[in-house]
């Protein structure tokens, strides 16, 4: 289901005035008009159905209804990508399904193998608010109400560094290597994943893959290393593909951790 994120919290009267790209999103792409609503998000997360008051050539000014209170579901762990900088705009594409997929957070590096290289800081936040563009486009479109957050791309001890410091806040963090060559016998997605993990990150290569030195690496950190089939995928393929199996095994452990009882 569609829905609008408001860049900013109501006034003291429930009411949001829209300029900018958020204007023509709303009265351009979605073509709202006066008296029309729509499901909007507010910056705290709060659901509410917002009511459009007026719409003039440049603004858009709509009220925010009364929250939208909704049965609970599961309450998911937070999912995380690690995902080496493919070629080209690659990147993009990846950043818009994982935001689409209910991912966390999205942390870009460069690994032995990738071809882009890490850019100055102008660059590099270009390029971040870029992918919060991105994000957000997604997140409007997808209904997901999980905050993907993008971090600036990385170094691999970086990434180290980083996971670290995420499994110390976790009783329970679980991680998977997408690899191309078969290193352990993980038992595939479902082994990974048992025991009720608090945080799950996967880890995608570029499309030369890891190095034989940093996948043994992720490794000795504690990632599973996984080979989906006999079929080599495309980085940007890979990571839709790992993000899916582990959000839909995450959504229906309940079902499937049974019959392995």
């Amino acid at each position: 289901m569609k829905q609008f994120l408001l860049p900013h919290p109501a006034d003291a009267h429930g009411v949001a005035r829209l300029t900018g790209d958020d204007y023509r999103y709303l009265a351009k792409v979605r073509r709202l008009s006066e008296g029309d609503v729509f499901t909007a998000r507010l910056p705290d997360g709060t659901e509410t159905r917002a009511l459009v008051q007026t719409v003039s050539s440049d603004a858009i000014v709509c009220e925010c209804l009364a929250p939208v209170e909704r049965m609970a579901g599961a309450l998911l762990p937070p999912i995380l990508l690690f995902q080496a900088l493919p070629k080209g705009a690659k990147i993009d594409q990846i950043v818009r399904q994982a935001a689409e997929g209910g991912v966390a957070e999205i942390i870009p590096f460069v690994s032995a193998y990738t071809v882009p290289k890490l850019k100055g800081a102008e660059e590099a936040a270009g390029k971040i608010n870029r992918w919060k563009r991105i994000v957000k486009e997604a997140r409007q479109q997808s209904g997901s109400v999980v905050e993907t957050r993008v971090r600036e791309a990385c170094t691999v001890d970086a990434v180290f560094s980083y996971w670290e410091a995420v499994a110390m806040r976790h009783k329970n963090p679980a991680g998977v290597l997408l690899h191309q060559e078969p290193l352990a016998a993980s038992g595939g997605f479902h082994r990974c994943l048992a025991g009720n993990p608090d945080c799950v990150a996967a880890v995608v290569g570029p499309e030369g893959g890891f190095s034989p030195e940093e996948a043994e690496r992720f490794v000795r950190a504690g990632f599973k290393p996984l080979v989906i089939g006999a079929s080599v995928l495309r980085a940007e393929t890979a990571s839709v593909y790992a993000v899916a199996a582990i959000r839909i095994l995450l959504l229906e452990s309940a079902e499937w951790m049974l019959k392995t009882l």
